[in-house]
Formats: structure tokens, C-alpha cells, sequence
């Protein structure tokens, strides 16, 4: 093995979403002559990028002035909110609470503005690089963060170099900015490494799977914002949908849950399709067509889960820290606004130190901190936890006490002495028919001959105790079928077809043993959004 080449930045972002993108644009606004690079490991800009989405303005109004005259592709102002309580036949309509009203906002594809960012980041000679996975991080001699190592490419599934081997270089920088996403395959080393996460909750999540359709003229109305709570998930499981009308006769349509779910028998992806089987929502879908579909997890914690996000030589922000506000479903604006900070920060001190400060005396902080309730007000049920919310929201989050949050692996219930809830689950007609065909609008793309990203630490436990204990849920909590049990009997196996997999990172989170540990593929793999 030669030694690897080095190239030198200023300043490195692993991550081209939405805070990456801000920062490095900020950064080049602040300081022109700094040498900065974004590390993307999605084929082009915006493939893995995955959102309902409706976004506050406001940071791009200070990011970018003037947007409004260049808006991203698909940029539609919201007209109005409706919120449904469903049940399996029926319907009825709350109000809005406060977080939801989206007056001034905008539905967008997350996507595709990341893109359109990313070319406003290289007209500022930002140097952006899609399609390199950055697999390990580069420490310096003292323990800092020093850089990243891009992943080798052409390495074969038996872990030998293959005709079409190119060794990944190291790329130094005495500052690394972490926006990686939900559950970061380097940012939860270095939260471990580092123990950022000492005097927080466990981090909690949710998985997220959206569709995007096209249907008949005059269904979609466009700037229509539509959240439904209820059906077809059970009172103890938290969650609900989006159905955002964009132009052109296209719909947004998508389901969260929580990944805290107890039912070790539950199926995600399932729920979301019998979700769209009623009578409202199939009427809107019915004699439509498919476009995309995805799935990502959604990070839930909020103020009480936010790791410190500054170490030796790096900073972590965004998703990979968890800034999201679950009661706005929104976390495009807190990515951009803690983007926007760090790079404010590190232009007037080129060190990470300091950082976690000015991000917890923050907006984003602040935001975070008054709505830190509502979540884990939800953990004892779904009437209890909108009676709380309410609360909350009228007093801004002013009540003394602040809830305890939960890990999502340690809420699953053994199969022994459980009794699942009755779902009353109907028969379904409207696409996709299964996990596969969902896997193929995602356009997923990985070489079946390079080494499986997803590793088990412990194989023998799928094989034995997870059967008995919990009937392997990872079989059902994937949106993407990657994992499967062959074999009857004693010889019972788990298969991985990591091929399927859509980076959604559900089986890092929801695993009730650990044992499952999320690596990035060889750069450019993965799912290949389009306009998600």
C-alpha cells in the first residue's frame, strides 16, 4: 500500500446538505481568500437528500439576498394548512397549532435546492466533491481532528483491490465541519470518541418515507399543506403524515414514525401504504403514477439530546447534531442557521473552540429549548401527549420540568407474553406493491462486488437469541428489505442485500442489540433522488 496523497484546506465539510452548503457559503462570503471543500458522498449534489419539505425563509434571506428573484426549482408558497385526525374510514379536522401555520413559507424539494446552493457555493470557488465518500477521520499527532480519508474505490466484497482500484487520498484541514445527516457514520465516532454526549439524553429518531407522485389534473392544489395524525398507527406510537401539492400535477406525499415504536411485529413501510389506502388520501392518489420514493431517519431528541458539538480540531452541526423542531417538522432552517454560525465563528476565530457556546446562546438553541417537551410528552400516548403539547405551547415552554428522553433500541417489547395492538390492517391497490418496488423508484445503485457496509458485530445473535427474543425486526423495520432470514429451522441465516439499501440508517437506530453498524459504501453509491 503506497501512501496516500494529501491535499490541504483551510476548512473541510463532510456534507453537502443544507448546513454544509450554508457554511461553506458563508465562509467564502466572510473570508474570500479561504480555501474551502465540501466532501459529498452521493453521486451528484442532492441524491441522497431526502425532506418533505417546507422551509422557513429567513436564513436564506440572510444566506443568500435576492433568492426570491432565482428561486430553487421547485419553490412553491404555501396557500394554506390542514391538519386531519384520521380514523380508518373516517376524518376530522383539528386546528393548527402554532408551530404548523406556514404562512410565508415554502415547499420545496430539498434536493433540489441543495443543488441549486451547491452552484451558488462554486461561483464563490467553494470546491465541492461529489461522488467521495469520506470513511475515516484523519487525527492529528496531539488527538485533534486533523481531516478526512476519502474511501478506497474498486476494492472487491472479498476486501482485494480490483482492476479499477484508486486509493482514496487524506484531505487535512486544522478545521473539520461535520454536516453528515441524521446518525453521521463519523459523526457518531467522534461523539463516542470525544464523549460529546456525557451530559445530554440519548439521541431519538424517527424513520421518514416519502413519495413523489404525479396525478390526474386538478388533484394536486398547489401550495396545499396537509398533516394527518391517527390512523393507521396505534395510540402509543408517534407519528403521522405530510401531503404537500407542488405544480405540474405532482404531490409530495410521507409518513414518520417514531422509532421508539414497542411493537417488535411492526412494519413501517406498511403503515405508510395503508396510510395512503384512505378513502382521502387514496381518492387524491387513484389513477396517479409514481415517481420517487425514499427513506432517511429523522433525528427527534431536540434540546435535551444536542450533544456538545465542538471537539479538537472539528465541529459537528445540523442533523448530525440534531437540530430539528419536531413540533414544526422542520429542520431546514435550524441547518442553515447552525451553518451559518459556525462559519460566523470560524471566521472571526478559525478554531472550532468556542463554538458549542455561541450555538447554545443561539436561535437554534433557543427554539429548540422551548418546545423541548412535546416530543417525550407523547411517550404515555397519544391524547395524553396532545393534552401536554398544548400546554407547552401556550406557555413557550416556560413550565419548570423538562422530560427525560429515551433511547429508540431499548423500547422494543420481547415477543414473550406480548400482545400486539389490532391494526385492522386492510388490502391495498395503489403503488408500490412491496419494499422492492419502492427500492426501485429510489433508483439505488450499488456494486453488488465491493464490501458490505452494513456490518454485524455479532452474527450469531441474529441466528439465535433475536429470533426468539424479538423474531428479527430487522426484517420489517427496513423500508428497503435489506434484511432477510433464510434457511429454516437451526439453519436460519441473515441475509443482507445491501444493494437495497437507501442510507436511511433505521437498522443503526432501532437494533434492540447494537449490533448493526452503518459504514459508508464506496463513493457514489447509494439511492439517486430526484427531486425528494
Amino acid at each position: 500500500m503506497t501512501e496516500r496523497e494529501i491535499m490541504e484546506y483551510d476548512v473541510i465539510i463532510v456534507g453537502a446538505g443544507p448546513a454544509g452548503l450554508s457554511c461553506a457559503i458563508r465562509l467564502k462570503q466572510q473570508k474570500p481568500e479561504l480555501m474551502v471543500a465540501v466532501i459529498e458522498k452521493s453521486s451528484e449534489i442532492g441524491a441522497h437528500i431526502l425532506s418533505g419539505a417546507v422551509i422557513e425563509p429567513e436564513p436564506l434571506d440572510e444566506l443568500l439576498p435576492g433568492w426570491r428573484d432565482n428561486p430553487p426549482p421547485i419553490c412553491i408558497p404555501v396557500e394554506r394548512d390542514e391538519i386531519w385526525l384520521l380514523s380508518q374510514k373516517g376524518r376530522r379536522r383539528l386546528p393548527t397549532p402554532p408551530q404548523q401555520k406556514n404562512h410565508g413559507n415554502y415547499i420545496v424539494s430539498l434536493g433540489a435546492m441543495c443543488a441549486w446552493m451547491a452552484n451558488r457555493a462554486e461561483a464563490l470557488e467553494v470546491d465541492i466533491f461529489p461522488g467521495y465518500a469520506a470513511s475515516e477521520i484523519h487525527f492529528t499527532e496531539n488527538g485533534a481532528v486533523g481531516g478526512v480519508v476519502i474511501g478506497d474505490m474498486g476494492v472487491g466484497r472479498d476486501g482485494q483491490p480490483k482492476d479499477t482500484y484508486m486509493q482514496g487520498i487524506e484531505i487535512h484541514a486544522p478545521v473539520t465541519v461535520f454536516s453528515e445527516g441524521v446518525r453521521g457514520h463519523l459523526s457518531k465516532r467522534l461523539i463516542k470518541k470525544f464523549a460529546l454526549d456525557k451530559d445530554s439524553d440519548p439521541q431519538t429518531y424517527g424513520i421518514g418515507m416519502k413519495e413523489l407522485w404525479r396525478v390526474q389534473p386538478g388533484k394536486s392544489k398547489p401550495g396545499l399543506v396537509q398533516h394527518t395524525a391517527g390512523w393507521p398507527l396505534d395510540s402509543k406510537t408517534y407519528g403521522g403524515s405530510f401531503i404537500y401539492h407542488l405544480d405540474k400535477d405532482r404531490i409530495a406525499i410521507g409518513f414518520v414514525c417514531g422509532l421508539d415504536y414497542q411493537d417488535p411485529e411492526f412494519v413501517p413501510f406498511e403503515a405508510f401504504q395503508q396510510m395512503k389506502n384512505h378513502p382521502m388520501v387514496h381518492e387524491m392518489l387513484e389513477g396517479g403514477e409514481i415517481l420517487s420514493s425514499g427513506a432517511r431517519a429523522i433525528v427527534e431528541g431536540g434540546y435535551q439530546s444536542l450533544p456538545k458539538t465542538e471537539m479538537p480540531g472539528a465541529l459537528i452541526i445540523g442533523d448530525s447534531a440534531g437540530t430539528l423542531n419536531v413540533p414544526k417538522i422542520k429542520g431546514t432552517h435550524q441547518a442553515m442557521r447552525c451553518g451559518i454560525l459556525a462559519a460566523d465563528h470560524l471566521a472571526a476565530t478559525s478554531v472550532a473552540e468556542g463554538f458549542d457556546r455561541k450555538l447554545r446562546e443561539s436561535q437554534v438553541v433557543r427554539e429548540l429549548y422551548k418546545v423541548r417537551n412535546i416530543r417525550p410528552a407523547f411517550y404515555k400516548g397519544f391524547w395524553r401527549g396532545f393534552l401536554r403539547a398544548a400546554i407547552e405551547t401556550v406557555t413557550a415552554g416556560k413550565l419548570p420540568t423538562t422530560l427525560s428522553i429515551h433511547a429508540d433500541d431499548r423500547s422494543l417489547k420481547k415477543l414473550d407474553g406480548y400482545t400486539p395492538p389490532d391494526r385492522h390492517w386492510t388490502a391495498r391497490d395503489l403503488p408500490p406493491r412491496d419494499r422492492l418496488a419502492s427500492v426501485y423508484f429510489a433508483a439505488t445503485e450499488h456494486d453488488e462486488d465491493q464490501p458490505v457496509h452494513l456490518q454485524i458485530l455479532e452474527p450469531d445473535i441474529c441466528s439465535t437469541r433475536c429470533v426468539e427474543e424479538y423474531n428479527n425486526p430487522c426484517t420489517r423495520f427496513c423500508p428497503a428489505q435489506v434484511y432477510e432470514m433464510v434457511g429454516e429451522g437451526s439453519e436460519k441465516q441473515l441475509q443482507i442485500n445491501s444493494a437495497n439499501c437507501v442510507h436511511c440508517k433505521t437498522c443503526d437506530i432501532k437494533d434492540p442489540y447494537q449490533i448493526i453498524n452503518w459504514v459508508t459504501p464506496e463513493g457514489g453509491s447509494g439511492p439517486n433522488y430526484q427531486n425528494m
